[in-house]
């Protein structure tokens, strides 16, 4: 859809460079969203680390998608200091420079 709009992404292959929690605080400011919602709740991590757990905060959230990057739901698409949840996939034209 990027290349669609003359756009050449810069891919992240994060299971190889998974993000520090610094960088996924920023993700997660950039898209005002709470950790909890960038959680893959499908991933095998997400049940055998109980992180339906209600008692977990942010910080350690943070903490597991780092160790667990398969639990980072994707793809996160970033332009300048706008970001997006790309799913549905029409939402990572909101921050595409027009």
């Amino acid at each position: 859809m990027l290349r669609e709009q003359g756009v050449e992404p810069e891919i992240v292959k994060y299971l190889e460079e998974a993000p520090d929690a610094a960088t996924l605080k920023t993700l997660l400011s950039m898209m005002d969203m709470a950790p909890r919602e960038l959680l893959r709740k499908r991933e095998k991590e997400y049940k055998e680390l109980d992180l339906a757990d209600p008692s977990l905060g942010d910080d350690e959230i943070v903490a597991v998608m780092v160790e667990h990057p398969r639990l980072i739901e994707r793809p996160i698409v970033v332009n300048g200091d706008r970001a997006v949840m790309g799913r549905p996939t029409e939402r990572v034209l909101e921050v595409l420079d027009r």
